[in-house]
């Protein structure tokens, strides 16, 4: 059962801990007003959330690609 919580924490939470990491709050109380948020505003911050997820993907494939001696002859 932990090892299913960490995984979704690892693939859900990371734009939450990305964020806490970068401003220097508490990961636990962006992610408390996340929720909050959510349930106020109908869920429109998920489509927030869902863009910052996918640029930090693009960014970490681009940084991959970078990283990679191959890729450039």
């Amino acid at each position: 059962m932990n090892r299913l919580r960490y995984f979704i924490e690892w693939q859900l939470y990371g734009v939450c801990t990305a964020l806490g990491e970068r401003i220097g709050i508490p990961v636990v109380r962006i992610r408390t007003w996340f929720i909050y948020i959510s349930f106020l505003t109908m869920g429109s911050p998920l489509i927030v959330y869902f863009v910052v997820a996918f640029w930090m993907n693009m960014k970490r494939y681009i940084t991959a690609l970078r990283r990679n001696p191959l890729w450039y002859h």
